[in-house]
């Protein structure tokens, strides 16, 4: 019944209307293996579901954001973080006339491998592996070989290309980097991610006792706003307007999602403020010195004891240190510390 109504081949229609810089789905590149098209759904819009439905994805719930453990119930997880930069970048995307599906299915991917314990877990691991450690990068290894018991997702083009090029290191500067990106979905979703952690890491900040909202520069609440709604509505409004006045149809530029200058400055200014005030000094604290002992426990037992590898990561023909390395990122950060605890018993 539904490849009789054709419901794919009417969505891939309407995608003729949107923007000559936009992504369209009959278009793709493809996927890595061939399969058949979904009578219902776009190849964007299937992604998008292979990735909800992911048990990755499923574990974000669970990881740190920039705090280990907080008491409250309300700071921002690698979940709630993830559905923020969608919920912009879908804002952003559709403002544009880009396709929101790939959209979404970038922002929904982009943090699935993530480690526990957040910066702390990465930059542990970046540290033990040979081959060093991003997450950006082992995002798209979850994608195409972790999920699915070992066979991957199999996402299209656009989707691991926005997946693998969202993040260059921990935390990106804002303007840098776009070349590397293959299409305007996926630059939207890199600046998406960096309007949504400079603005709730505010919050959780303040929440946490590292700063007061008086602490935050005076030149960024000028520009940006004082409360977070504030900044990300001004944020995401320039957003539209510099990339609509560069990037829209028949303007001639070339495309490019970004900020004018000033807004660019502050933005900039706020993220510099965060490192030095909050993401340094969490490094060091007694809940993340905790979380490297944890980290480095895991690596250096599982390093020794292959065998205790669950089967799915003993099967892959990567070297020793990439399945442990795989197996760890994988982890909550609940999970992570019980393991840990019965190791060391």
């Amino acid at each position: 019944m539904c490849n009789e109504l054709h419901i794919r081949e009417q969505a891939e229609r309407k995608e003729e209307a949107l923007s000559h810089y936009a992504a369209k789905s009959k278009s793709s590149r493809g996927r890595i293996s061939w399969e058949e098209p979904c009578p219902i759904r776009t190849c964007f819009q299937r992604d998008r579901d292979r990735i909800i439905h992911s048990k990755a994805f499923r574990r974000l719930k669970h990881k740190t954001q920039v705090f280990i453990a907080p008491l409250g119930d309300h700071y921002v997880t690698r979940l709630t973080h993830t559905l923020e930069v969608s919920q912009i970048a879908r804002t952003i995307s559709r403002a544009l006339n880009l396709n929101e599906d790939l959209t979404e299915a970038i922002a929904l991917g982009h943090d699935l491998g993530h480690t526990p314990f957040g910066h702390i877990g990465e930059q542990i691991l970046n540290e033990l592996c040979p081959e060093g450690f991003k997450h950006n990068e082992q995002s798209l290894r979850v994608v195409d070989l972790l999920e699915n018991d070992g066979h991957g997702l199999n996402l299209c083009w656009e989707v691991r290309d926005g997946i693998l090029n969202h993040s260059k290191g921990q935390v990106d500067i804002l303007g840098e980097g776009w070349a590397d990106i293959g299409t305007m979905e996926g630059q939207v979703c890199k600046i998406a991610d960096v309007v949504a952690y400079i603005n709730h890491d505010v919050d959780d900040a303040i929440r946490a006792g590292f700063i007061t909202q008086n602490d935050l520069p005076n030149s960024v609440i000028a520009t940006l706003g004082s409360t977070r709604s504030q900044r990300i509505n001004a944020l995401v409004c320039d957003i539209i307007s510099y990339s609509w006045a560069v990037s829209g149809e028949n303007r001639g530029g070339e495309p490019s999602i970004g900020m004018n200058p000033s807004m660019l400055q502050a933005s900039n200014e706020l993220r510099q403020f965060l490192f030095d005030k909050v993401y340094r000094p969490s490094l060091e604290s007694e809940d993340a010195k905790k979380a490297r002992k944890v980290m480095q426990l895991l690596y250096s037992y599982f390093l020794k004891h292959e065998d205790k590898l669950p089967y799915e990561f003993a099967l892959l023909s990567d070297n020793k240190e990439r399945k442990v390395a795989d197996y760890i990122a994988g982890m909550t950060d609940q999970y992570a510390s019980r393991l840990a605890e019965e190791i060391s018993q």
